[in-house]
């Protein structure tokens, strides 16, 4: 079987058996602050096991992007070098919301490996969980029951806590699980050990198959565990590793998931896949980490330095590193696989097709720029080795964290120069800033308690910036050392951080006792809004009046429905290829991310903010509709967003039917006319094939014009109030501009002059001619400049330079290249060394060095060194 035909068998047997197929959520998590990435099935399904959201549907199945490369779950160091680990996987699933519990799931699982995917009954074990009694919990012989019904008693094997009970997190829902393991060695192994006593012991040929979760406990804060209210059913099977099952195949890189782009990658290099281990490990990594970058820029994260846009900018270094070393790719090779890919999930993740291009362009331009910082790396690493010491510890971890270069191929090209790398110091940095990054990002959160029932805890927010509310539960919340609480209401005004908007602040007020309780922040948790305080209130049971900080709220807003116009006419004067990649608005500024693959030219920019001004002036309705059937929305024409995970029914926000169109769950102002006015305030890169634009409205946009027109202003109170202020500046500027020519052409006759003097000062020491000297110049770089008209003009030259230049030491050194080689003196080496007098430092290459310093009295003793070195 194919993969695909592996994929819908799964998905066309559960939807016998009752369930609806869902589409796989994104990649990238959008309202989950506990993670950056989809790195389970059971994530776009968590507001279910928690109980803050009732499943429409209590079977569904679906196969799921996921990545796992970061935080708990992380796999990363094994990708490639084994068989089986992954980046970005599928992973197939069927889930009962308090339907079936593990009689059916168990019967089911069995069933499909065994009658549909016929796989040898031989080679299957199974393992359930043998209790724990810590947590108090019994061996769970019902599970072993029913599958009794299956298969043999001795193939049924109880397993610990650490294999066989599954943990959302340090808290939440919980419970045992029962994994399906198989057997793909060759016969003759399995007749030598048996494969039970290989199952959980990390052997390449025995594995895990399939993952039954039982889920009926919720861990609290303090550890122990209490009954969930329903019992739920979480299945998760990799389909890598189930295609790879059916064909007997050695590894999940030898099914046509992978070995299409393997072949592709055999073409590029040249190189053969199966005859080094070392070649197949980095062919193995490159097709791997093609599918985690191409569906991860899809779903709208670009590579970036913070975040998850770091985590993607270290998968794709880390591919083209191992292309870069051991498969000889010196230009973007990635960018091509991408075509192949997207073909190959063709009516699977249709994302992937539709952003093709997008995608391997973003890819290649970040290629491209990684490949410059590999070879800057290179460059610093030949550096250091040239000064013949052990690359110390801080250096290999700045050549690791900032260029990108893996600690092995460091250790490599220090050995081939018979040097030694300081590992200890090497780990001791890195633990310091994994240290770090866990500080950064540590939170910890108490369990809810729970002050009254309720299944609305709705929003209302779009109708009402104020409402009387209560409060049905609240927790702890400590994060960087500070206390703070999160609270739930039955209904709330206050907007949750959300589609790039910020949440809202304001206000409580105790109806018993007129307690002010601050709101700092409103963030969504999956589908339950959060509000931050910094307080509990003395009686949280009482009812409260809440109050949303409206002038906030409506500055916010301003932005928000500018960004819509915004985006429309970018796709007006851009082309309709410019697609949102982020945002941001706040009461400030907006803030635009969107594909486009060249500056904004100014012109553009300005027609873009006139059309944008215009739909303002033009004073046009917001046309809201809310609940639309996301099918009819599509079907209309509304712009929707890549890597957003929609319901079954949207909300459709428009301005001008003809105009703006689009999917949206943020606040907006009534009528255009109500954003005042709009301005451009920036236009950069943001990421490869990706720009972004800030812009203010509103208030700020009104601050903006008074502070330019004071500048104004004064700019006309400078010069005297001429009639035409532009004319006079650019009168101005020429006048400036022809005496700087003036001076250029005076510094350049005195250094014509300085390098005569220079030439007749050069005396023959030791074979070489030197030149030491301390001269009176305008900056280093005339210094520069002299040093390499002498090196094109004198043979054999070894030149020291020393100056003060504004109070301040320079020094310059120049070497001939035949001296380099002959005498192996390196001038990065003596500058170091020599600026040390001057207390200062500097560096450069074996041929030519500056430095400076805080000290000049100090050139003398430089010259002394300079003299007695030439001397011998």
């Amino acid at each position: 079987m194919t993969s695909k035909e592996v994929r819908k068998a799964f998905l066309d047997y559960f939807e016998k058996q009752g369930h609806r197929i869902v589409q796989s959520a994104p990649i990238v998590v959008k309202n989950d602050p506990t993670l950056m990435f989809t790195n389970a099935g059971m994530n776009q399904f968590k507001d279910y096991f928690l109980g803050n959201k009732a499943a429409k549907d209590t079977r569904v199945a679906d196969t799921q992007k996921c990545l796992r490369v970061s935080g708990k779950h992380n796999d990363l160091e094994e990708v490639g070098v084994d068989t089986y680990h992954h980046t970005m996987f599928e992973m197939l699933g069927n889930w009962s919301f308090g339907d079936y519990f593990k009689e059916e799931a168990i019967a089911w699982a069995w069933e499909l490996l065994t009658d549909v995917y016929k796989l040898d009954k031989d080679r299957l074990y199974v393992t359930v969980f043998e209790g724990d009694e810590t947590d108090g919990t019994s061996p769970d012989t019902e599970s072993e029951d029913f599958w009794k019904k299956h298969i043999a008693a001795d193939r049924i094997l109880r397993c610990d806590k650490k294999d066989n009970f599954w943990e959302m997190g340090d808290t939440g829902p919980c419970g045992s699980c029962s994994e399906i393991h198989m057997d793909l060695r060759p016969e003759a192994e399995r007749a030598q050990t048996d494969g039970k006593d290989l199952v959980n012991a990390d052997h390449p040929q025995v594995i895990e198959l399939w993952n039954l979760v039982f889920m009926e406990f919720n861990r609290k804060a303090d550890g122990s565990l209490e009954n969930l209210p329903a019992k739920h059913v979480d299945t998760g099977m990799g389909l890598e590793r189930v295609v790879r099952a059916i064909a007997m195949q050695n590894s999940n890189y030898d099914t046509d998931l992978f070995m299409d782009t393997i072949k592709t990658l055999e073409k590029l290099s040249g190189k053969s896949y199966g005859k080094e281990e070392q070649l197949d490990i980095a062919f193995r990594v490159i097709a791997d980490h093609i599918r985690a970058l191409s569906f991860c820029i899809a779903d709208g994260q670009m590579p970036e330095n913070t975040g998850a846009g770091y985590v993607v900018r270290r998968i794709l270094r880390r591919a083209v590193r191992y292309g870069y070393s051991y498969l000889g790719f010196g230009k973007p090779f990635l960018c091509k696989l991408v075509d192949g890919l997207s073909a190959q999930f063709d009516g699977v993740f249709d994302e992937l097709k539709s952003q093709k291009d997008f995608v391997t362009q973003v890819i290649e331009q970040e290629e491209t720029s990684f490949l410059r910082t590999l070879f800057s790396g290179l460059d610093r690493l030949n550096t250091i080795l040239s000064a013949g010491k052990e690359v110390d510890g801080n250096t290999a971890f700045e050549l690791y964290d900032t260029f990108g270069f893996p600690i092995d191929l460091t250790q490599l090209i220090a050995s081939e120069n018979n040097l030694t790398v300081d590992m200890e110091g090497f780990e001791k940095a890195l633990a310091e800033q994994k240290a770090r990054s866990r500080a950064d990002a540590a939170k910890e959160t108490g369990d809810w308690q729970v002050l009254l029932s309720d299944e609305r805890e709705e929003f209302i927010g779009y109708d009402y910036t104020s409402a009387d509310i209560k409060i049905t539960r609240y927790r702890t919340l400590k994060q960087k050392g500070k206390d703070k609480f999160q609270l739930v209401f039955n209904l709330t005004p206050f907007y949750a951080e959300s589609g790039g908007q910020v949440g809202d602040t304001g206000v409580l007020i105790g109806a018993g006792n007129n307690e002010k309780i601050r709101v700092l922040d409103t963030q969504k948790e999956n589908d339950l809004i959060v509000h931050v305080v910094d307080q509990l209130p003395e009686n949280p049971s009482q009812p409260f009046a809440a109050h949303v900080d409206e002038r906030k709220r409506e500055n916010t807003q301003r932005n928000h429905s500018a960004t819509h116009l915004l985006h429309a006419a970018l796709k007006q004067v851009l082309g309709d290829h410019v697609a949102q990649k982020g945002s941001l608005v706040d009461p400030k500024k907006l803030r635009f991310d969107f594909s486009h693959f060249a500056k904004v030219e100014d012109e553009h920019l300005a027609e873009i903010e006139h059309i944008v001004n215009d739909k303002i002036h033009a004073g046009i309705d917001l046309d809201e509709k809310r609940n639309v059937p996301y099918d009819i929305a599509i079907n209309s024409g509304v712009t929707a967003l890549f890597g957003e995970k929609y319901g079954d029914v949207v909300r459709v926000i428009t301005f001008g039917e003809d105009f703006s169109k689009e999917l949206c769950g943020g606040t907006h102002v009534k009528n255009t006319s109500d954003i005042g006015r709009f301005k451009f305030t920036s236009e950069t890169s943001v990421a490869a094939g990706v720009r972004r634009v800030e812009a203010i409205t509103g208030e700020e946009a009104d601050k903006y014009f008074a502070k330019k027109l004071d500048e104004l202003a004064a700019v006309e109170e400078l010069l005297g109030h001429p009639k035409d202020v532009v004319k006079h500046l650019e009168s101005l500027l020429k006048e400036n501009k022809d005496q700087a020519k003036q001076i250029e052409s005076f510094v350049n006759a005195q250094k014509g002059q300085l390098k005569g003097n220079l030439v007749n000062a050069i005396e023959s020491v030791n074979g070489v001619n030197a030149l030491i000297q301390q001269v009176d110049i305008d900056s280093a770089a005339s210094a520069k400049d002299v040093l390499f008209q002498l090196r094109n003009e004198v043979e054999n030259l070894f030149a020291v330079l020393v100056a003060e230049i504004n109070g301040k030491p320079s020094i310059s050194i120049m070497i001939a290249d035949d001296v380099v080689s002959d005498k192996g003196w390196n001038a990065g080496q003596l500058v170091r060394e020599w600026a040390k007098e001057v207390k200062g430092g500097g560096g450069g290459q074996p041929f030519f060095a500056q430095a400076g310093g805080a000290d000049p009295s100090g050139l003398g003793k430089v010259l002394e060194h300079a003299k007695a070195f030439v001397n011998g």
